[in-house]
């Protein structure tokens, strides 16, 4: 167990409101899951966000359980096993505090409703444009889109099957991306016939 003095408690808003790095956060995510130590959460790290998180050296790892654990989001436990007692150099393991456990929940659903409320400032900024202009925007976009589709192919297990965490993970994460897929395409579609008709009236207007 850790000698250090305990770290004050902080409220889940105020974590949120404190620690800006999504690095720190994915990490929280993976200690709440399942008690760690360093090396083991960077060997998951990379395997779980893989290119989506990129993590350049183990380093970071370490700097992120330091502000996790300044924010009191994560604590020390003792070794979890026999292995972990006989080790050379004690190894200390993490696990998530109640704090972290609601500051983590509090983030996702601050990730998700500035999610929403970016997409609509991109709309917004969209209708600045003239009609003609905005069409071009929007093709451009569709074709970035239908690039991005292929990667909707990777195979996943089906419902109702045993699988691992990861592939749960997986499944979920591929379905999420092929039903925001369609609905961009819906969009697309919508915001072409929109801006057509605003393009016709404009020239109406100027004739």
């Amino acid at each position: 167990m850790s000698d250090r003095a305990p770290r004050p408690r902080r409220s889940p808003a105020a974590a949120v409101n404190a620690m800006r790095s999504p690095f720190a956060w994915a990490l929280l995510g993976l200690v709440i899951e399942r008690p760690s130590y360093g090396w083991e959460l960077a060997h998951r790290f990379r395997r779980i966000y893989g290119e989506t998180l990129v993590l350049t050296t183990p380093k970071n790892i370490y700097r992120s359980i330091e502000t996790l654990r300044v924010h009191a989001l994560i604590e020390e436990v003792g070794e979890a096993d026999t292995e972990e007692l006989h080790a050379r150099q004690p190894r200390p393991r993490y696990r998530a505090t109640p704090e972290g456990v609601g500051a983590f929940e509090e983030w996702l659903l601050a990730q998700a409703t500035a999610a929403a409320q970016h997409q609509r400032t991109l709309v917004q900024h969209l209708t600045l444009l003239e009609p003609a202009t905005a069409l071009e925007v929007i093709e451009r976009y569709k074709q970035a889109c239908l690039a991005e589709s292929a990667e909707l192919e990777r195979p996943a297990p089906a419902a109702g099957i045993a699988r691992t965490a990861d592939e749960f993970a997986e499944r979920l994460a591929n379905e999420h991306d092929r039903l925001s897929f369609e609905a961009r395409l819906s969009w697309i579609e919508y915001a072409r016939q929109e801006l057509a008709e605003e393009r016709e009236c404009q020239g109406e207007g100027g004739s």
